[in-house]
């Protein structure tokens, strides 16, 4: 966790209300990560609102940008905008827990809370299954669609006769 001390939220010496943290992601944010990302070239800004209460933190997380992305279609890459916005309730307990998915409880002798999975996780939601350019058009759509595979009906299973020998054990389970 200590690569990510960089995306630390500290509280503690924060009065009660609002406050506003900024942070610029790029490819090297990503890096901290050890899985593979879909994209390229990140350029986004994350703004994390925070509103400080007696009892709890409340977080809100967006994030605006663009990133690189290979169109499924034509393998072109292309700029995607990234616009996405999460909210969550941080209260204070015993331990870590994080099984809520709209409230996170860190130990209530912590002073600051790392918001880098957050917006990790903000920007992967951002991200499209399908991923196709802008310049492809309706038309080019409109004839994959037309030379695309359908889907094949499977003829309805005719009855046929069931062995003898399945039908007595169906008979016995029957039975009981």
């Amino acid at each position: 966790m200590d690569k990510l001390r960089n995306y630390d939220v500290s509280f503690s010496g924060l009065k009660n209300g609002k406050h506003v943290f900024k942070f610029e992601i790029d490819q090297s944010f990503f890096q901290l990560f050890d899985t593979e990302q879909e994209f390229t070239n990140p350029k986004i800004v994350a703004d994390v609102f925070l509103e400080k209460h007696t009892t709890f933190l409340e977080f809100e997380i967006k994030v605006d940008g663009t990133v690189e992305l290979i169109c499924d279609l034509t393998n072109e890459e292309f700029d995607h905008p990234i616009e996405n916005e999460i909210g969550i309730l941080v209260h204070f307990g015993e331990e870590y827990d994080d099984s809520n998915e709209d409230v996170i409880t860190i130990p209530a002798s912590d002073h600051a809370f790392n918001v880098a999975q957050l917006i990790y996780e903000n920007v992967q939601l951002s991200i499209p299954m399908k991923k196709v350019s802008p310049n492809v058009s309706d038309e080019d759509l409109e004839i994959l669609n037309r030379f695309s595979p359908k889907d094949i009906e499977e003829p309805e299973e005719e009855e046929h006769e069931s062995d003898p020998r399945w039908e007595a054990l169906r008979k016995l389970k029957d039975n009981n």
